[in-house]
């Protein structure tokens, strides 16, 4: 067990629910530190004053803000700090709900899993957790973590209300203020069709298992080597080609999305077949199985086609 990061009181409607916030999410693999070549000494970074270069204890630092003339700082005492908190600083109440997956993964921030606090708040919490699951939606409220009020959306996840903290409006930028505009290109209807025709051959259901932090397995693996003396050679794969601008010229582009599709495609525009379009390979792999063709599972497209059509035409 983890210790809560926020203990307070979470207001549904009229019905108070006592909770914890536990971080639903920790960085894994070796830690990097920073030592003097040579030397096993650690390097540290402490607080000093700047003007003196002397070290200061941390009960003599206090926060402060610049003003609007440069160079010119205001301090803020602790309790100035606390009187500004929202009343009922350590209580969320939810103003509202919208639908589940309205709110973009632009607006998130942190996210933490919510517990009851004592057990006499297990049904509240569960009846809260019931009605959002049923109804496909989430709670709005603000809480105040770590010197900080954001917006908060509260949301049923694996079995357990989750509570994830949303940036302010003025927080996210728009795509002008941080980037070039992206020039307008016509697209052409076959590469349109190609690229779609990608998409669907590599669609599939969200399974996180399906990926590996593989540099954080080399790390690992690195640091273990050197600990026990051994040595290990990370042998990379085959360097990425390097991209130029002509590389999206029209017959380029087409040209790279049939070699992306699985088992490629035959260059050149597509060819209907005979008194119908052309069927996609899940079409095929339907058809085929109602034909009972044998080994269609290891078939590409072209191949099941034409199996197809031989086992139809029998």
């Amino acid at each position: 067990m983890v210790n809560p990061v926020w203990v307070g009181t979470l207001m549904f409607g009229e019905v108070p629910i006592g909770v914890r916030l536990y971080s639903a999410r920790e960085r894994r693999g070796p830690v990097l530190h920073q030592f003097e070549r040579g030397t096993a000494d650690r390097i540290r970074y402490v607080r000093v004053n700047e003007r003196t270069g002397e070290e200061v204890p941390a009960e003599k630092i206090v926060r402060g803000a610049r003003t609007a003339l440069e160079d010119e700082y205001v301090v803020l005492e602790p309790e100035e700090l606390e009187a500004l908190l929202p009343h009922g600083s350590r209580t969320m109440r939810i103003e509202g709900f919208v639908s589940e997956g309205s709110v973009g993964p632009l607006w998130y921030a942190s996210t933490y899993y919510m517990a009851p606090r004592d057990p006499a708040d297990a049904r509240p919490y569960r009846l809260l957790h019931s009605a959002l699951d049923r109804s496909r939606r989430a709670g709005t409220a603000t809480v105040v973590l770590r010197d900080r009020e954001s917006p908060v959306l509260i949301e049923p996840t694996r079995g357990v209300l989750a509570a994830s903290t949303l940036w302010w409006p003025d927080e996210v930028r728009a795509p002008d203020d941080v980037m070039p505009p992206v020039p307008y290109t016509a697209l052409g209807r076959e590469e349109l069709a190609l690229a779609s025709e990608l998409v669907a051959s590599l669609s599939a259901d969200w399974d996180p298992a399906r990926y590996e932090d593989s540099y954080g397995r080399r790390l690992t693996e690195l640091v273990r080597a050197k600990a026990e003396e051994e040595t290990i050679v990370h042998r990379p794969g085959e360097p990425e080609r390097p991209h130029r601008a002509g590389d999206a010229a029209d017959g380029a582009l087409q040209e790279a999305l049939r070699r992306s599709l699985p088992h490629g495609r035959a260059p050149g525009p597509r060819q209907p077949s005979r008194g119908q379009g052309r069927r996609t390979k899940r079409e095929l792999l339907r058809r085929a199985s109602e034909l009972e063709v044998p080994g269609r599972s290891k078939m590409n497209r072209e191949e099941l086609e034409e199996a197809v059509a031989r086992a139809g035409g029998r």
